[in-house]
């Protein structure tokens, strides 16, 4: 009885009829989009690791404000010492323009610069080169909670500038002409910082907590310090976390920051404005 009734076989749907000029745009409309979707994604993700912002730390009084008004706005203008975290464009070339944003520098909220590390391109460092011989330690704590902060930064991201500034040079004239005035200030800054530091790196490494990184009477261990000179001490220039820059600046209140002595054709700011330049 079997034998009697037509063979049937499964019906089947050629590939053609499967994929028809509509599915196929369909298909390749998706594609488009979700390649769009991911090279933005990731056009996003890399402007945010290389950065843009150029921050400004240091120790209370050390002259960041000033210096912020002074390349924001082309004039140095009264200021006090912040306590909040103040932030504005700054236009050195009209091609490159870029947010300056200046971090109170008390214990208590300096911390807060951490907020902003991810999108920084610079860090710069305001040390108050007239003073540093009497506060160095204290200066020197505030540095290294942002060494350890930069070197601590996920592999992902890319490490942004550091740039140590010793500000006030011309508090340094006495006794010496202008031509010596900045590398005094620099080395001023930088000897004493050095010093400090190594006595940071010595002390943990000597199995001792230090004071001072965290809450009141917190002894914690941090890292940053790490550097390649033969001797083992701390030195700027064979820092493992990347090229350490210095410059020296000053401002004077009441004045554009361009008027300065006759005899001279740049101002406090000129190096400054001129590596800024050429990093940011």
């Amino acid at each position: 009885m079997n034998g009697n009734l037509p063979h049937e076989t499964p019906e089947t749907m050629s590939l053609g009829i499967m994929f028809t000029s509509q599915t196929l745009l369909l298909a390749s409309l998706t594609v488009a989009i979700l390649g769009i979707a991911i090279a933005f994604f990731f056009s996003r993700r890399g402007s945010r690791s290389k950065g843009t912002d150029l921050l400004l730390l240091g120790a209370p009084d050390a002259g960041k404000t000033s210096l912020m008004t002074a390349l924001v706005y082309d004039q140095s203008l009264p200021t006090h010492t912040s306590i909040q975290t103040n932030s504005s464009v700054c236009a050195i070339t009209p091609i490159k323009p870029f947010r300056v944003i200046d971090v109170p520098g008390h214990p208590r909220i300096r911390d807060q610069f951490q907020e902003f590390l991810p999108n920084a391109k610079v860090i710069a460092f305001v040390v108050d080169a007239s003073t540093v011989s009497r506060n160095g330690a204290a200066v020197a704590e505030h540095l290294h909670h942002i060494l350890h902060s930069i070197t601590s930064l996920p592999p992902s991201q890319s490490l942004p500038a550091l740039l140590v500034i010793a500000h006030k040079a011309d508090l340094l004239r006495a006794g010496s002409s202008g031509a010596q005035q900045e590398p005094l200030a620099i080395n001023r800054v930088k000897n004493i910082l050095e010093r400090e530091l190594e006595k940071r790196r010595a002390s943990q490494s000597g199995g001792v907590g230090i004071e001072g990184l965290g809450a009141e009477d917190e002894k914690s261990e941090m890292g940053g310090l790490e550097c390649s000179d033969e001797t083992g001490a701390f030195k700027f220039d064979a820092w493992e976390g990347g090229e350490i820059s210095f410059v020296s600046t000053y401002v004077r209140p009441g004045k554009p920051s361009g008027d300065d002595e006759k005899d001279s054709n740049e101002d406090g700011l000129s190096d400054l404005r001129d590596w800024l330049v050429d990093n940011m």
